[in-house]
């Protein structure tokens, strides 16, 4: 079979092994002459970033690298890279990496042209509208990773370093004009960030398929998305080398942030504060979370998940599918609660009050009170 294609949904997408060649014609398209690629720390040194770097400086459009980007990146990240955009002339960003290179590059194009605060476009009604439009810098997104799909979603996460809560800054033309999907990127993943990424990619197919809204759409798009995680992740995992693997994964990840359109659920809204406070891996987090999650929505999900667990082979029903859930976690290292990810002295109450007020809790088929979403948070901790 042939990975390479070009798709139109949900933009623009070059899908394929080598693919990262076509970076400058990429950005010629979306009418970049002098990008700024970001990415984070780890990734500014490594080869496949300097090589990047070398396609676009050889036709013509110059190195400038960004990488002063966190794990979980903060406001200050982006007023960094706001400065460094501006300072640099720079007409567009190449958003190059896993889920912190890739929001951070999509808010740093976002921010560059607005005079209000970054807090003025948090994802609530249509503070969006708040923006202008126009002085929206284009984006070319790079995804290094098959986990956060950001390379074709239209938000981006960001943590208030004050306060230690995520906050999701929406607009739609925060969608990237071109995506370079290639699986080669992938290769060198380690097991742990392989797996990490992967069951994120499973975890917004699960939450999308679980949430009440409509949107027959997603709901299909989320249902062979986690079957392609079934078959593939376990062969990445095992195998970082086995391209067929990887490019499967990276189609996960996009339709996995496809999918999320018709809604999260419980489990990023209780990583999300995990993460923003404690500063665990996103993908690990949602993993050690779903277990739980999956058994405080069994009431609202059983039988439709009874259809999934038709669907991807498992025997059954919703109990099966759970099972699976949990096996696969083991298989690739996943703890079984926040203790073994390295969360001490949890601040049951301050988590608590993030994830009832996280975006993602109106997508949960089942009411998040404060009383059941404390007893959530302890079963897993």
């Amino acid at each position: 079979m042939s990975f390479t294609a070009n798709w139109s949904y949900p933009t623009a997408v070059r899908f394929g092994p080598g693919r990262i060649s076509e970076i400058a014609e990429a950005c010629g398209v979306a009418g970049m002459t002098r990008p700024l690629l970001v990415t984070d720390r780890g990734l500014a040194e490594m080869e496949i970033t300097t090589r990047t770097l070398d396609l676009l400086d050889a036709a013509g459009l110059g190195r400038a690298l960004f990488a002063d980007v966190d794990p979980n990146p903060n406001e200050k990240n982006a007023e960094a890279g706001v400065r460094a955009f501006r300072d640099g002339g720079h007409d567009g960003v190449v958003a190059f990496g896993g889920g912190s290179g890739l929001d951070l590059g999509k808010l740093v194009a976002f921010l560059a042209g607005q005079s209000r605060p970054v807090w003025d476009f948090e994802d609530i009604g249509d503070w969006w509208t708040r923006a202008d439009a126009d002085a929206i810098a284009p984006i070319v997104a790079v995804p290094t990773t098959a986990g956060t799909g950001s390379e074709v979603g239209r938000a981006g996460v960001i943590t208030n370093s004050d306060t230690a809560e995520k906050k999701i800054i929406f607009h739609p033309r925060m969608l990237p004009a071109v995506v370079i999907c290639d699986p080669e990127l992938t290769v060198g993943m380690p097991k742990f960030i392989t797996a990490g990424t992967g069951l994120d990619a499973f975890a917004h197919c699960v939450e999308a398929f679980s949430s009440p809204h409509y949107h027959p759409m997603s709901q299909g798009i989320a249902l062979e998305g986690m079957r392609l995680v079934k078959e593939y992740l376990p062969r990445a995992y095992a195998d970082g080398s086995d391209l067929e693997a990887r490019a499967q994964m990276m189609s996960a990840a996009a339709m996995g942030a496809t999918a999320f359109q018709k809604g999260l659920g419980a489990i990023h809204a209780l990583s999300h504060p995990i993460g923003a406070i404690y500063h665990t891996h996103h993908g690990t987090t949602n993993a050690v979370c779903m277990p739980a999650v999956l058994q405080f929505n069994r009431s609202a999900i059983a039988e439709r998940f009874g259809t999934v667990a038709a669907y991807l082979g498992i025997e059954g029903g919703f109990d099966g599918f759970c099972a699976y859930v949990d096996t696969l976690n083991d298989a690739m290292g996943i703890p079984r609660t926040l203790t073994g990810l390295g969360v001490t002295d949890l601040d049951v109450d301050r988590v608590v009050a993030g994830a009832l007020i996280d975006p993602s809790t109106g997508g949960n088929p089942v009411e998040m009170t404060r009383e059941t979403t404390r007893d959530l948070l302890l079963a897993i901790a």
